[in-house]
């Protein structure tokens, strides 16, 4: 077993606030694609935005850390973080 692969590690994110139309999407995917994670995000129904984010503990703990800024014009109220088990998730994709 690599070290990459034992040190793999995911959240599942949830983020409210005023984060739809303010172009957290792109930015999100721009910052994951800086740092290196894979994954992706999308915006719910309700007016929050949900990610996933698959790479290295410190990967992981740097997007979900964005998430509570967002992109300049977001206006974030709360983040929810769940663990779970990485999936190998390869790339990332802003999904609709």
């Amino acid at each position: 077993m690599s070290e990459q692969t034992e040190d793999r590690r995911r959240a599942h994110v949830f983020v409210t606030g005023r984060v739809q139309g303010v172009f957290f999407r792109a930015t999100t995917r721009d910052r994951a694609e800086a740092v290196g994670v894979d994954g992706w995000v999308r915006n719910l129904e309700d007016g929050r935005v949900e990610a996933v984010f698959e790479g290295t503990d410190e990967q992981v703990t740097e997007m979900v850390e964005f998430c509570h800024e967002g992109s300049p014009a977001a206006s974030v109220e709360a983040v929810e973080v769940e663990r779970e088990p990485p999936e190998g998730l390869s790339g990332f994709d802003v999904r609709r």
